[in-house]
């Protein structure tokens, strides 16, 4: 790629609200022989991009540089040793930084052919979402066919994601949100029992309903011993993130008792062949599912890439259902 070839990335200097992001010009770097670059269709705004750009969530140290964690797009150029990808080429990509771009480089290993059927910039919603549910609620939470799902957040990114995908793996799922209309969403995906933790407990609703075998849960604090609660005998609950406090003081009787597992993660920090390990499986075994139309990115709103502080705002706001998408 030669090197007076620009594009813009999202910086967020000093760290703060979205009124530090700044759009700034830069040249592409050249591409490493196991990377691809791509023109963006599409850039998919992440939870823990707010979380960077508050400045506690730094990227890794071999991250490009700028806000953003996934794309879609056309690959334009390919390094030495890619043999997976040509240009021309569809495809959506996890990527560790500078997601929000014009041109994006990625990972050949951590990048995926646009599903069948599903718009280009549709698919930006996918990479960060599919990765993280796929690792945590399918890999670490061992989700089975026939057991009782909960995940809160249901109208999150990840949420709308984990919902659909449990649903279509033959899992009865239940979802926490906050609002009648969110509640309703949930349902429409494919939960099985909507709550609203506003008007109920989720603790109660889901002791009645039997209990669950597997949480997804990204609020922490007083959640933590709750989840606990209501697991099943050899329950597992996956923590991915911590809206309510990443500390919490929890009954280590029931988890003995019940023989649970409590286990957690984060993606962007991965090696790249952890990452390439996770995309075969998601090709292999999600891709069917977005192609035979039963798991779907949810699209809350688009943005022009030069209204990210527009975009933010609406992240931060919590009235999203879904994806924020930045169009280029």
């Amino acid at each position: 790629m030669a090197q007076s070839r620009t594009h813009r990335i999202i910086l967020a200097q000093p760290p703060g609200g979205p009124e530090v992001l700044t759009v700034e010009t830069r040249q592409i770097p050249d591409l490493q022989a196991d990377e691809i670059l791509i023109q963006s269709a599409a850039c998919g705004i992440n939870r823990p991009d707010q979380i960077e750009r508050l400045g506690f969530y730094p990227a890794p140290a071999w991250a490009q540089p700028g806000l953003g964690l996934e794309v879609s797009g056309v690959v334009v150029a390919v390094g030495a040793e890619v043999t997976t990808f040509r240009t021309g080429d569809e495809v959506c990509a996890l990527v560790s930084g500078g997601g929000y771009s014009d041109y994006v480089i990625a990972k050949a290993g951590a990048a995926l052919p646009k599903p069948a059927g599903l718009d280009l910039e549709d698919s930006a919603g996918l990479p960060e979402t599919v990765f993280t549910v796929w690792a945590n609620v399918f890999e670490s939470g061992a989700l089975a066919p026939g057991e009782t799902f909960l995940v809160h957040g249901g109208t999150s990114g990840i949420g709308t994601t984990a919902i659909q995908m449990a649903k279509a793996h033959g899992a009865r799922v239940i979802a926490t949100a906050g609002t009648k209309d969110k509640c309703s969403l949930c349902r429409e995906l494919g939960a099985d029992v909507a709550i609203n933790y506003r008007e109920q407990d989720f603790e109660t609703v889901c002791q009645d309903e039997g209990g669950v075998d597997v949480v997804l849960d990204m609020v922490g604090g007083p959640y933590v011993q709750k989840n606990i609660n209501i697991l099943k005998q050899g329950g597992r609950m996956v923590s991915i993130a911590f809206l309510q406090g990443s500390r919490c003081e929890i009954d280590l009787m029931r988890v003995m008792l019940k023989r649970l597992t409590l286990t957690g993660s984060t993606l962007r920090a991965r090696p790249d062949s952890e990452k390439a390990r996770l995309a075969e499986a998601i090709r292999a075994r999600v891709w069917p599912w977005i192609e035979a139309g039963r798991l779907k990115p949810v699209i809350d709103s688009r943005f022009a890439l030069g209204d990210v502080r527009s975009a933010h705002q609406r992240l931060d706001g919590g009235e999203h259902s879904g994806k924020i998408l930045l169009i280029p």
